[in-house]
């Protein structure tokens, strides 16, 4: 399918002007570090003076500064001086030789009262002196940057900086958003969004929306929008696009825009007909002069029935001599190139070719077509109607659009995007090694610039159906987004591997205060209204951040941070990480079609999931249906579907079934509706399948008899790897340095006592939110025998270091006390977990129901607040309800988390990673009590020697449950899934 090409910054007043080159400088090939222009600064002082913030890639507040100062009365090397004496005491000057420009004054300096250096840079060349300083940490950067700015051109190198991992381009944004002036930064953030750069295109608008002084916010506002439902966050999409709505009034050409948008918005949902429907809606006369602000851009972003990414757009240069009227007619024309591409789309050839030729009709109608960016919207209808055409004619066309983005926006997810079409059509037309060299140069590209965006990802699919080598579907399949979890791995991972305490330390500290940093700009836009609040809240973050960039300096003292992985593995690598007899499956989504690769050390496969996504997604619903399902409140569970089980292990791992009795432990990477259910209660067989369908027929049989079923969890170790990346990480990671042995806390003590007041009762239990939790539900306490019977198991095994915490001991606000949570390598958490909302209008934020302590507790452990304790632990057991699920967006924005969230896994395992846990046994469904299934499944996984795996530790447990009658439906026994390395001792072996 062919993208559409959309109209950008049709200027509802005079535009800002567009950001020209010398705006931002790259400095090194890896793009860590670029030196952004910068206003304000007070060394700024002449006509003729420049100069730019230096930022990094993980550090949040500019790291240096460049200068190009004109030389005149004065010496602007003393005015620097003065500036800097404020923050940094300075020895005296030392000449030092630098690549390219020779002798250059240098100076070595220290932040008053932080034990972080500072290093300063002075070239004098004709009338300029020339300048770089800034933290010592960031030395490659300052003298990258003061070449480029000397040569007046990014110059090529490399900057080797402290990078941590926790940030992403949409935090990088918002840095060097927060660097312009608004005009430039909304300059910035149309050329961004036709980039195809949505994330970042997000943080430009929301700064410049925040600094508005013009009355342009409907128009902000409805960009931000159509920036979260490209990014596929719907639901802030639909409050902003209300709120655009409601700021509008009746001004003709936003009327229009937010019209174009939320077509936009259903097309990104796959709703035609609601597309269709918006474009039907009347639109007021375009004669009235419009009130509106600056250029509106009319980018569709990752439109999905599109296909694609905005690509081929720039701001009107003429825009300023518009009318209303005229841009008005613009945008018009706009909503007819929507028309004839939502028409191609739902088959409709006809009428849509009508559409588009009526749309280049309309664009001609504007000044015979001469307003400035005319031909590129004409372009993107000339991909449409090459998508009606196909032939030499869309191939033509694709690679006029190709030619555009290259000199416009190379490099840009745009380009890529419009490569992959062109190398799409190449795949329709035969022309397979045309195809798949233009796809492996894009691959080659995206592994530079981390995930690939959405509509790059769907542009794709054609490449992942020509992909016959294991290896490169590895390559390709880590484009790919994750869970967020991953990332949390990830750096956890890092944290471990600094090599010392101190490293550790201060690595742990920066990624604490981003987190922090994150949570204060959720605090100042919640303060909008109360303008002391939201200054004091302003220089609280400016201390944390400075704080953070100081952490961050320090931290490029260590090499194992100066040096940032790609993160990139070969399949090589992930074999040489498998023992004997391990086997490794990854599921692999791209779009709607499958992919299986399986690998074991010395070998190998690919294979094309014969089921669709949404069909995997329907049938994986249908048997978790059968599992437990909540009916009127209560759990109900039916006769477990073991025919529905055995096609999907068909659907999944069929080819790989011969293998598999030989396999003694699976790591399994899941993709789309296989996060929600764990792979052990996979039926391998059909022969069990008959033979239990006959039993389940014979009178009097209930079919709650499973025990001669072959579960792909029976015989062999099943482990969750969230990415092979992280699997690598994990599989390499320290082990816990916890003296203790093990630390069980659950039985929570009942509510205050009935006999406080009521408003004390409210306030004290935080009732009075609508969406508080009732106070009933801590009524109803998990029994701590699991924990005792735990205990008592590690006793018997030798362990030491073993405590127990119930009832009031077992409070949120004594657990966020504690300073020896660390000193434990197994945290076993047997309580309720509410991972919903009380009610469907509220956020959903994990918890783990706790005790009520002290003043300002709420009785729960939440997101949040797990991620910030402090725990060094090899395993973390959740023995609580649906502890795998996932965290809403708003509880990952407020625990300071800017990636990841709303999927399966990012919840309470991220959380407890973030906190410091290798490996987390999570359950996908409530946990039962009848039976004591849950006891005896816990209890039986301590019963394992030490030196066991985990893994095996887990499987043996369920075993034994497998082999009961009562207790061999998956309900029982399957919940559990284990995400880390299954192969890591459940305790560390007795030394020899």
């Amino acid at each position: 399918m062919r993208a559409l090409l959309l109209l950008a910054a049709l200027a509802l007043a005079t535009p800002a002007a567009a950001a020209d080159p010398g705006d931002s400088i790259r400095l090194g090939a890896s793009g860590l570090c670029t030196a952004d222009l910068a206003t304000g600064d007070k060394a700024l002082t002449g006509l003729f003076d420049t100069g730019y913030a230096i930022l990094c890639r993980d550090a949040a507040a500019p790291v240096g500064r460049l200068y190009a100062l004109r030389l005149g009365r004065d010496d602007p090397a003393v005015r620097l001086a003065a500036l800097r004496s404020a923050t940094a005491e300075c020895d005296g000057p030392a000449r030092t030789g630098m690549e390219g420009l020779g002798p250059v004054d240098t100076l070595s300096c220290r932040l008053k009262g932080e034990p972080v250096g500072y290093r300063v840079y002075l070239y004098r060349r004709g009338r300029t002196l020339y300048a770089a300083e800034g933290l010592a940490g960031y030395d490659p950067a300052l003298r990258l940057g003061l070449r480029s700015l000397v040569a007046g051109r990014a110059l090529p190198g490399e900057v080797e900086v402290a990078i941590t991992g926790a940030g992403d381009p949409a935090a990088f944004a918002r840095l060097q958003a927060g660097t312009l002036d608004p005009g430039r930064a909304r300059a910035e953030a149309y050329r961004r969004n036709n980039a195809g750069s949505f994330a970042e295109s997000a943080e430009f608008f929301a700064t410049v929306a925040e600094a508005d002084t013009a009355g342009d916010r409907a128009e902000l506002v409805a960009n931000s929008a159509l920036q979260q439902s490209n990014l596929g966050a719907f639901e802030r999409a639909d409050k902003a696009f209300a709120e655009a709505a409601a700021l509008q009034g009746n001004d003709p050409v936003v009327a229009r825009l937010l019209r174009n948008f939320r077509t936009i918005h259903f097309m990104n949902q796959g709703d035609s007909a609601a597309a269709l429907a918006e474009l039907e809606k009347p639109m007021p006369p375009a004669t009235p002069e419009s009130k509106g602000g600056a250029g509106a851009n009319i980018d569709p972003g990752t439109a999905a029935r599109l296909n694609a990414e905005s690509p081929l757009a720039r701001q009107l240069g003429a825009a300023a001599g518009l009318t209303p009227e005229e841009r008005a007619r613009l945008l018009d024309a706009q909503a007819l190139h929507l028309r004839g591409a939502i028409l191609r789309i739902v088959g409709r050839s006809d009428e849509a070719a009508a559409s588009l030729r009526a749309a280049l009709a309309a664009l001609d109608s504007v000044r015979r077509g001469r307003v400035a960016s005319v031909e590129w919207m004409r372009a993107q209808i000339w991909g449409e109607q090459a998508a009606l055409a196909e032939g030499a004619e869309a191939e033509r066309l694709l690679k006029a659009a190709v030619a555009l983005l290259q000199a416009d926006y190379p490099g840009s997810p745009a380009l890529l995007s419009a490569e992959a079409r062109l190398a799409g059509y190449y795949a329709r037309a035969g022309r397979t090694g045309e195809a798949m060299t233009l796809f492996r140069s894009i691959v080659d590209s995206s592994e530079t610039g981390g995930i690939a965006s959405p509509g790059l990802r769907r542009a794709l699919a054609p490449y992942f159906r020509l992909i016959a080598d294991p290896a490169e579907l590895f390559r390709g399949s880590q484009l790919l987004v994750r869970p967020g979890v991953a990332q949390t791995q990830a750096l956890l991972a890092r944290e471990l591997s600094g090599g010392s305490d101190e490293a550790a330390r201060l690595f742990r500290q920066s990624v604490t205060l981003g987190r922090d940093i994150e949570r204060a700009r959720i605090d100042i836009a919640r303060a909008a209204d109360d303008p002391d609040r939201a200054a004091a809240l302003r220089a609280s973050l400016a201390a944390l951040e400075k704080d953070q960039v100081a952490v961050q300096a320090r931290l490029a003292a260590f090499p194992r941070y100066r040096v940032l992985s790609s993160g990139a593995m070969s399949l090589a690598d992930l074999q040489h990480l498998l023992r004997p007899g391990e086997a490794y499956f990854k599921l692999t989504f791209v779009n709607n079609d499958g992919y299986g690769l399986y690998v074991v050390g010395t070998s190998a496969r690919i294979w094309r999931i014969p089921a669709s996504a949404e069909d995997l997604d329907r049938e994986v619903t249908a048997l978790r249906v059968t599992i437990a399902n909540i009916e009127n409140g209560q759990v109900v569970t039916t006769p477990f579907d073991v025919a529905l089980s055995h096609r999907l292990f068909d659907q999944l791992l069929g080819p790989a079934a011969a293998d598999l009795p030989s396999v003694r432990h699976l790591i399994f990477e899941p993709d789309g509706a296989l996060l929600r259910l764990p792979p052990n209660l996979l039926v391998t067989d059909r022969a069990s399948v008959d033979r239990y369908l006959a039993g389940a027929a014979r009178p009097g049989d209930d079919g709650f008899d499973f025990t001669g079923i072959s579960w792909l969890g029976r015989g062999r170790d099943v482990s969750t790897a969230v990415s092979a990346r992280s699997f690598r990480d994990l599989r390499q990671a320290a082990p816990s340095h916890a003296p203790n042995a093990y630390l069980g806390l659950g039985q929570t003590a009942p509510p205050p006592a009935a006999d406080a007041s009521d408003a004390a009762l409210k306030t004290l239990l935080g009732r009075a939110s609508p969406c508080a939790w009732p106070e009933a539900l801590w009524s109803r306490p998990i029994s701590a025998a699991e924990l005792h019977a735990a205990g008592d198991a590690l006793r018997r095994s030798g362990a030491s270091g073993i405590e127990i915490l119930t009832g009031e001991a077992f409070s949120d606000s004594a657990l966020k006390a504690r300073g020896d949570l660390a000193r434990y390598r197994i945290l076993h958490f047997a309580t309720h977990g509410l991972v919903g909302a009380p009610r469907p209008e509220c956020p959903a934020r994990p918890a783990l129901m706790t005790s009520f302590g002290g003043e300002g507790s709420d009785g729960l452990l939440t997101f949040a607040e797990i991620y910030d304790l402090r725990i060094d632990a090899d395993l973390v057991i959740l023995s609580a309800c649906d502890t795998a699920g996932k965290a809403s967006l708003a509880a990952t924005r407020e625990a300071g988390l800017g990636t990841g969230g709303d999927s399966a896994l990012d919840g309470l395992v991220r959380a407890f990673v973030g906190a410091g846990g290798r490996s987390v046994i999570a359950s996908h469904w409530p946990v039962p009590d009848d039976y004591g299934a849950t006891e005896r499944l816990i209890t039986g996984l301590f019963q394992a020697p030490a030196g066991t795996p985990v893994a095996t530790a887990l499987r043996e447990a369920e075993t034994a449950l497998m082999d009961r009658p009562e207790t061999s439906h998956p309900y029982y026994w399957a919940g559990f899934a284990l995400v880390g390395d299954g192969a890591a001792p459940l305790l560390p072996a007795p030394a020899p």
